[in-house]
């Protein structure tokens, strides 16, 4: 059964994002196929989407255990089952397949990143859903996250070019919500691109110490209210951050 498209983000725990990150796997891994259609040998498409999601996925593992330019294709076959030959009916180089990979999991990342944000609410709102739509996705999607932050210096100039303008397209999202925030009244003024960088490093902690929050018991739920406390607390005018607490 296709997963259908949520029609609503906000306000969901990480247990009901787990099902919204299904949808979203799969309608990219269409567009996957469809952009490397003509590098792509297999007609089924429900083979190739059976097959180039093993691929990812044992991609990911291999990398991140031992990194993607030591990967031989000799491990990639062995640990999808599939013949040499066979992978090479799904891309043409190991250059490729890393171009593949990263656009795949970018795709995902800023479909949702972007159906997150709804023009009705106000930004207050939408920056706390957008850091914990941000963080849920980084613990759904962990090991590409993982791997394209340790890969993406392996990327050809092109494609680092991609990944750079995507990583500032977010960050102008947030950018937005805190001009937007400020000129309503409810954000102090202030330098909203450094506040940005220092909010997605706290972001980025997450995936790159994982290891940290788990000896920490500490839940991505839990992570994630706690970010949105640090920054209510430096972006607020201090009026509406007591209201906000006493309504909280």
């Amino acid at each position: 059964m296709e997963p259908e498209k949520p029609h609503k983000i906000k306000g969901m725990n990480y247990s009901e994002f787990q099902k919204v990150i299904q949808y979203y796997r799969k309608s990219n891994a269409k567009e996957a196929i469809s952009e490397n259609r003509k590098d792509i040998r297999v007609k089924k498409e429900k083979t190739v989407t059976k097959n180039l999601q093993r691929i990812f996925e044992s991609t990911l593992k291999i990398g991140n255990k031992k990194g993607f330019q030591a990967m031989s294709m000799r491990d990639l076959s062995e640990e999808t089952g599939l013949s040499m030959g066979a992978l090479y009916a799904y891309f043409t180089s190991k250059e490729n397949l890393l171009v593949m990979l990263q656009r795949n999991g970018r795709d995902s990342f800023q479909k949702i990143l972007e159906d997150c944000i709804e023009e009705e609410s106000a930004p207050l709102d939408n920056l706390r859903n957008l850091i914990k739509t941000h963080l849920f996705m980084s613990e759904a999607m962990q090991p590409w996250f993982y791997f394209t932050y340790m890969e993406g210096k392996n990327l050809k100039k092109p494609e680092r070019k991609v990944a750079v303008d995507h990583e500032m397209h977010s960050d102008g999202i947030i950018i937005k919500l805190l001009t937007q925030g400020e000129e309503e009244g409810v954000f102090k003024s202030g330098n909203h691109a450094l506040t940005t960088a220092l909010i997605k490093s706290m972001l980025n902690d997450w995936y790159l110490k994982r290891w940290k929050y788990a000896k920490m018991k500490v839940s991505v739920d839990d992570y994630a209210e706690q970010v949105i406390s640090f920054v209510e607390s430096f972006c607020l005018i201090p009026e509406d951050a007591e209201i906000i607490q006493a309504e909280g």
